[in-house]
């Protein structure tokens, strides 16, 4: 059961009913309670409506009266009725104070006598509520079958639980109504979200939210307005990518006409452009698939204690043959093993990019050295060159994707800096551009003391 609206209806209902049989018992037992309060007090007022109108002299022992002889002999004399046997609901008896029964509404004796006040004592089969009044010399007991009562009291129990019955029904709609209404709220903000498509990631309008809902309608508007950041910066990403490669691709395209031109007219063809734009295009697709790779949630970082010197020995012996063909001194400084913690592929890259960015900007006989340090805990990873360097202005915008500073001077795609930027952010290092003394760049990516690293 995976409904709001049944689990609530559940429970609620499952309550009501619950404390409808509570309410139920209680009534019942507090209306038979009730129910034999007023009776036994009936017993009671018909035990002293006997005593005040009762006026015969049950105490005197008088001999029966002669018979009486009827005037004509020939006449009979006419039966005497039969008493009437008292079936009603209750039988009266009188007694006298030695015990003995002068009166009894039964033909028979009827209950034996009991001491003065209420009791319920079993006779001839049947449980008897009985009443014992003594006055003067006389005895009054009124008894009543206990089953005439309890039929009595059944008649009523229809109509005592009636009410109740309506009220459950009537209660059992009103709270399937407030659940409905209470969780309209809900269907709205589903209604609303549904509604919504790509294009239209405004935040969800809080108002007239109940309270309990407003935390879930804050963090849904957080997410829709990282969505729509994210949709924003890949839709730029896009934008950028398209116009990037526009150029190389032009000018293969371009290229591959002179060719084929060339050859035609039976002129010697070089291919020198035509491998420079391609080159260049085969770089940007790497770096464009590096800065996906960096995307949020594309990849999640494998976290692990990396060895910085080895790996940083390892990038600068690869890059050594492409500065020895620009006649650049490209080495290695290390103040012993350095670890960090981090991810190896990531770091691999960030690397790689600080050693080819700097041989791409840095003239022929130019100097880049790669340094690893310690300083107060903290762990420092540098490339330094003596190349023509970034003025303070420009320092800022390198950092963003597809700017180059001197495009006409760099087959660069202007994505090197951004990578290395988004890789030290999720490492929790801080990079910084600085003035190499002498002229130059050097470029710190610095972990913090107890941090990560």
């Amino acid at each position: 059961m995976n409904s709001i609206r049944s689990r609530l209806l559940v429970w609620l209902i499952g309550a009501l009913l619950l404390s409808s049989l509570l309410a139920s018992a209680l009534t019942y037992e507090m209306a038979w309670r009730g129910f034999n309060a007023i009776r036994d007090y009936g017993l009671e007022q018909i035990a002293y409506s006997i005593v005040r109108h009762d006026t015969q002299d049950w105490l005197t022992d008088q001999p029966d009266p002669e018979p009486s002889t009827p005037a004509d002999p020939t006449q009979a004399a006419e039966p005497t009725p039969n008493p009437i046997q008292d079936d009603g609901q209750f039988v009266s008896q009188i007694w006298t104070s030695n015990g003995r029964l002068i009166y009894s509404s039964l033909t028979d004796t009827g209950p034996p006598l009991q001491e003065p006040g209420l009791h319920q004592v079993e006779w001839d089969g049947t449980r008897w509520r009985i009443y014992t009044l003594r006055d003067r010399e006389r005895v009054i007991q009124v008894a009543t079958p206990a089953e005439r009562r309890w039929r009595a009291f059944l008649e009523y129990v229809p109509a005592l639980l009636a009410p109740l019955v309506l009220l459950l029904v009537l209660l059992g709609f009103l709270i399937s109504a407030a659940v409905s209404g209470a969780l309209q709220p809900l269907r709205r903000l589903r209604e609303e979200i549904g509604a919504r498509d790509v294009a239209l990631l405004s935040p969800l309008e809080p108002d007239e939210m109940p309270d309990e809902i407003l935390p879930l309608v804050d963090t849904l508007n957080q997410l829709l307005a990282k969505v729509d950041r994210l949709l924003a910066t890949q839709r730029a990403f896009l934008a950028d990518v398209a116009h990037e490669l526009n150029t190389p691709l032009a000018a293969i395209k371009l290229q591959v006409q002179l060719a084929q031109q060339a050859r035609a007219q039976g002129q010697p063809v070089s291919l020198d452009e035509l491998e420079a734009g391609i080159e260049r295009a085969v770089h940007l697709v790497a770096q464009l698939l590096q800065m996906a790779r960096l995307e949020p949630d594309a990849r999640p970082l494998e976290m692990q204690p990396v060895a910085l010197e080895q790996l940083a020995r390892e990038r600068v012996l690869a890059f050594l043959p492409q500065a020895e063909h620009k006649q650049i001194d490209l080495g290695l400084e290390s103040d012993g093993p350095l670890e960090v913690k981090g991810d190896l592929h990531q770091l691999r890259v960030l690397i790689d990019n600080l050693i080819d960015n700097a041989l791409r900007y840095c003239p022929e006989g130019a100097r880049i050295d790669v340094r690893l340090q310690r300083q107060d805990g903290r762990k420092r990873l540098e490339v330094a060159d003596d190349g023509p360097g970034i003025a303070d202005a420009d320092k800022a915008r390198v950092l963003q994707r597809f700017v180059r500073l001197r495009p006409a001077d760099t087959t660069g795609s202007g994505l090197g800096m951004a990578i290395v930027r988004q890789i030290a952010e999720q490492h929790q290092a801080s990079l910084s551009l600085l003035d190499t003394p002498g002229g130059g760049l050097t470029v710190r990516i610095e972990w913090p003391a107890g941090g990560l690293a």
